[in-house]
């Protein structure tokens, strides 16, 4: 080839190559200028946006009084006098605690899983929102977040739940916005007491209440950590809807706090195995006391309306909480004892079981839905039943093997020979109960029982329990049931007589008496429950609860000077204490509380106190609202009563404490305790009333519907071991006390006179006897002595006198 030739082809593949180099170039020169024009976009968008966030968002963020003076809607809380909580009422439940008094656990539990990084970053975490990202996209979608706890306590306060770009933007600028005004220790505190943990609890002090049943300083590290696992979703991981889940969840959080060095690996071995028990419905506190907490809530809500629940007003009560306890336990044993004395009335219900597996698990649930416990009354589903053995399966899916003596009740049901209805079999849902002596079969009981006590020289209730449980019937029979009071009444009649002359060595005639019962009315003849026992002391007739001797005693006062007594001294209804000759034997109606409060003036030497039960309402911040100042006797109390009156009076009940009918009251080995047993016609109630110089208490048995309680059964079956059940417990290190004798009082030949009523001196020496009877000797136990031989064997009987005819006929004569 030519030089020329050479020269003309390299000139063309030089002007090739820089046309090659020239299109390489506009392509990366376009590359820039685009990547140019982006950033120079995105800048502008972000200058834009920024400038709409300073310009138009952050101006309308707002304030944060909300936090910074932090006044969330707070329950009514209520509290014994001894401050232990015993019931609350909001639609928030929420306890505000201090971050101090918040467990190390707990707080550690939160952060481990909500934001660990929480005492680093400034309010939002960027290592946590990239680490989000990028599980965000490996799913496909949103699925985690990246709030952080600040963030959290902006979207609870102040934000909705709603998921929009504006919303997280509103959410970061208010969590930079609480950065800057609150401390960090500030803001976790905020979001303990915020934050919504499922069943109506907010805050994990209210959670920790809600579902164990403790105070948040008293949970467990397990514990703690199942709380911590509410926050992202309360209904999913609920451990009372969901228990699986929310087990699921705290495994996963325990393991996040070892794998951040919060818990050592031997706190986790433990915690991993903690079997966790769950309140379910049902009492959250460990005092029962929900009769007396409602009636608070009543009286509260009468006074400040729907601001009751809302305004944080804490109630303390006049309820001792050992004595409340007390009171419970002695109802529900004395209900229960009761129970058992009159057998078993069958399963709750039968249902078919599959074979064993999920299918049959679901049975057994469905069948327990809507069997609630009753405290420690569990229900169950039987298994497998022979005479010798039963298994059950409970609500938590364990299984319970039951034998020998749990089996008593219940084994009539479980003869080959039992009828359709009492026999228990492999489906039956029945009641257990798990006691010291291993599981037994029991039932709910259909019979009702109260105890209300208070302090004698104040009025202020000590213990309240207005039924055997009152989510199974709400109705309190302390304030509500009016009933007939049986002999606890009688003792009012004889405080009567001892005005009118009487004293407890007048000698009153056990024996039959008859009265007109009115045009076209039959004669009515009152009836004991034993023979006639013929003339005796007032103080062995009320001993011996006698109706014969009430009878005469309220026949020879007059019907309508006892009703004006009785009302007037001891705070009876005058339309329920009806003027008539069966008032004697407590034919009018009073409800427990009447009758504890009568029963007060005895005990506190004759004055009228006013039973109360709140004594103290203070609000959210601990200003006293309101403040009992009581009526104390001896003090600013009314005198309604002689002294010389109560003092012979609780002499009278002593006698019956210690050697009549309420004789059961010398199992605690006291002599100074007074009472009066009860029992109505037919046994439809049950009763028993008495005190101590310190403590006057009432017990009733029977059922709502009025029936029989038992041809066997009296006041000092039913309702006595109840008294001396929780008198042996509250009376416990109380030292004996008996009342000062009062000025104005003869001790005749070791009985008690007033002494402008002596012997010959106004003094009524004998009722029901005759004018020309002989004089009766009565021996060392009360019981009159069988009377000496006759002089002339062969006379005839002594006929009944016309004095005692014509006291006879007194009967609707108005005296």
């Amino acid at each position: 080839m030519s030089s020329t030739n050479r020269t003309k082809q390299e000139a063309n593949n030089s002007r090739s190559g820089n046309t090659r180099q020239n299109g390489k170039g506009s392509v990366a020169h376009a590359l820039l200028l685009t990547l140019g024009g982006l950033f120079l976009a995105g800048v502008v968008i972000g200058g834009l946006l920024l400038t709409y966030v300073l310009v138009v968002m952050t101006p309308q963020l707002p304030d944060l009084g909300a936090i910074t003076d932090y006044q969330p809607k707070v329950p009514l809380r209520i509290y014994t006098s001894d401050h232990v909580l015993i019931g609350e009422f909001g639609e928030e439940r929420r306890s505000l605690v201090k971050l101090d008094d918040i467990p190390a656990d707990m707080k550690n539990a939160v952060l481990a899983i909500e934001d660990a990084r929480f005492y680093q970053h400034g309010g939002m975490d960027v290592i946590g929102i990239l680490r989000a990202g990028v599980a965000d996209i490996m799913h496909g979608g949103a699925s985690q977040g990246a709030s952080t706890i600040t963030m959290q306590v902006a979207r609870n306060v102040f934000l909705s739940s709603e998921k929009t770009y504006s919303r997280k933007i509103y959410e970061i600028l208010l969590a930079y916005k609480i950065e800057t005004a609150l401390s960090k220790d500030q803001i976790l505190e905020v979001y303990m007491n915020q934050i919504y943990l499922g069943q109506r609890s907010f805050g994990f002090a209210a959670a920790a209440r809600t579902y164990f049943g403790k105070d948040l300083k008293d949970i467990t590290l397990a514990q703690a950590a199942m709380l911590a696992g509410l926050p992202k979703a309360p209904s999913a991981y609920n451990p009372v809807v969901n228990p699986k889940r929310a087990h699921i969840r705290q495994q996963y959080i325990l393991k996040r706090m070892l794998d951040l060095q919060f818990i050592t690996q031997q706190q986790y071995d433990q915690a991993v195995v903690e079997d966790i028990q769950v309140k379910t419905k049902g009492n959250n506190y460990s005092v029962h006391a929900e009769y007396a907490i409602e009636m608070v809530r009543q009286m509260l809500y009468a006074q400040y309306k729907e601001d009751t629940y809302t305004r944080g007003l804490n109630v303390i009560t006049t309820l001792n909480s050992a004595d409340q306890t007390a009171a419970y336990d002695a109802v529900r044993k004395g209900v229960m004892d009761y129970d058992r004395r009159h057998g078993y009335r069958g399963p709750e219900a039968t249902v078919e079981l599959p074979a064993p597996g999920d299918e049959r698990d679901q049975a057994i649930d469905d069948a327990l839905q809507d069997k609630p416990d009753n405290d420690d009354i569990l229900p169950a589903v039987v298994l497998s039943a022979d005479p010798k053995q039963v298994q059950v399966m409970l609500r938590n899916g364990s299984a319970v093997t039951i034998s020998g003596e749990g089996l008593r009740l219940a084994a009539a049901a479980l003869s080959p020979k039992a009828g359709k209805n009492l026999k228990i079999q492999k489906g039956s849902v029945i009641r257990v109960i798990n006691t010291a002596k291993g599981w037994q079969i029991t039932q709910l009981p259909q019979v009702e029982a109260t105890m209300v006590s208070l302090t004698p020289q104040s009025g202020a209730i000590r213990s309240l329990v207005g039924g055997f449980d009152f989510n199974q019937n709400k109705f309190n029979h302390v304030t509500q049931a009016w009933r007939q009071p049986g002999s606890t009444f009688k003792p009012f009649i004889y405080s009567a007589a001892l005005e009118k002359g009487f004293g407890p060595a007048s000698i009153i005639n056990d024996a039959p008496v008859s009265f007109p019962g009115g045009p076209g009315q039959p004669q009515w003849e009152p009836k004991d429950d034993d023979q006639p026992d013929g003339p005796m002391p007032m103080r062995t007739g009320l001993q011996r609860s006698k109706n014969l001797v009430s009878i005469r005693i309220l026949d020879a006062i007059g019907v309508k000077y006892a009703q004006e007594f009785v009302t007037s001294h001891f705070g009876f209804d005058v339309d329920k204490t009806p003027p008539y000759l069966p008032l004697a034997l407590g034919a009018g109606q009073v409800t427990p509380l009447q009758l504890v409060g009568a029963y007060a003036v005895l005990a506190n030497g004759g004055y009228r106190v006013n039973p109360y039960l709140i004594a103290q309402v203070t609000d959210s911040r601990g200003a006293v609202l309101s403040k009992v100042e009581p009526q104390i006797a001896g003090q600013n109390a009314t005198r309604v009563l002689d002294p010389r009156n109560s003092f012979i009076m609780t002499s009278l009940l002593q006698s019956v404490a210690q050697r009549g009918t309420g004789a059961g009251t010398n199992v605690l080995h006291r002599t100074d305790l007074a009472g009066k047993t009860g029992t109505t016609n037919d046994a439809f109630d049950g009763w028993f009333a008495g005190y101590q110089n310190s403590l006057v208490a009432v017990a009733w048995m029977g059922y709502d519907q009025p029936k029989s309680l038992g041809s066997r059964e009296f006041g000092a079956q039913l309702a006595l071991p109840i008294w001396t059940e929780y008198m042996g417990r509250a009376l416990r290190g109380v030292p004996e006390t008996q009342m000062p004798m009062p000025a104005g009082i003869s001790t005749i030949n070791g009985e008690f006179y007033f002494d402008n009523f002596t012997p010959g001196n106004g003094f009524i020496a004998s009722l029901g006897l005759g004018a020309s009877a002989a004089p009766v000797e009565i021996g060392p136990d009360g019981v009159p002595l069988p009377p000496a031989p006759a002089a002339n064997p062969g006379a005839a009987p002594t006929t009944p006198q016309e004095d005692e005819k014509q006291n006879i006929l007194k009967l609707f004569s108005g005296h």
